[in-house]
């Protein structure tokens, strides 16, 4: 296989015919984030709440951790925090956002968003000056 049919096979989507199904039984003993996911909309509880922290310490993170373990959304606001605290906070919560395989994004100066998988986030926003500007 030629450099140009990998970069071609990393860039390019998976087909649906290369999924590999699994029958119910074999699927009962898997946990939540072992299970297979498909594609489309997953089924998001009526109950999601957004859950918004202003830590003002590095142990208030698990706090937010065990929210994002219930399938909540944080927004995290790390004004308050040393910037060593700030960063060691961000670093903690990356880990569990990837353990949870969700996602995390900057959504202002020292505000971040955490999001477990079952809550897609759409849009982005830009920090830079220029678009400021215009």
């Amino acid at each position: 296989m030629s450099f140009k049919d990998k970069f071609k096979s990393f860039i390019t989507p998976v087909d649906d015919e290369e999924y590999i199904e699994f029958s119910s039984s074999e699927t009962e003993n898997l946990s939540e984030y072992e299970k297979p996911k498909g594609k489309g909309v997953t089924n998001i509880p009526n109950n999601t709440k957004m859950v918004l922290f202003e830590p003002r310490s590095f142990e208030e993170s698990e706090d937010v951790a065990r929210y994002l373990k219930e399938k909540r959304a944080a927004v995290v606001n790390l004004h308050r925090l040393q910037r060593d605290y700030a960063q060691r906070t961000i670093d903690f919560l990356t880990g569990v956002v990837f353990a949870l395989d969700g996602s995390i994004q900057k959504i202002g100066h020292n505000v971040i968003l955490c999001t477990p998988n079952t809550i897609g986030v759409e849009g982005e926003i830009s920090m830079s000056i220029e678009d400021l500007d215009s």
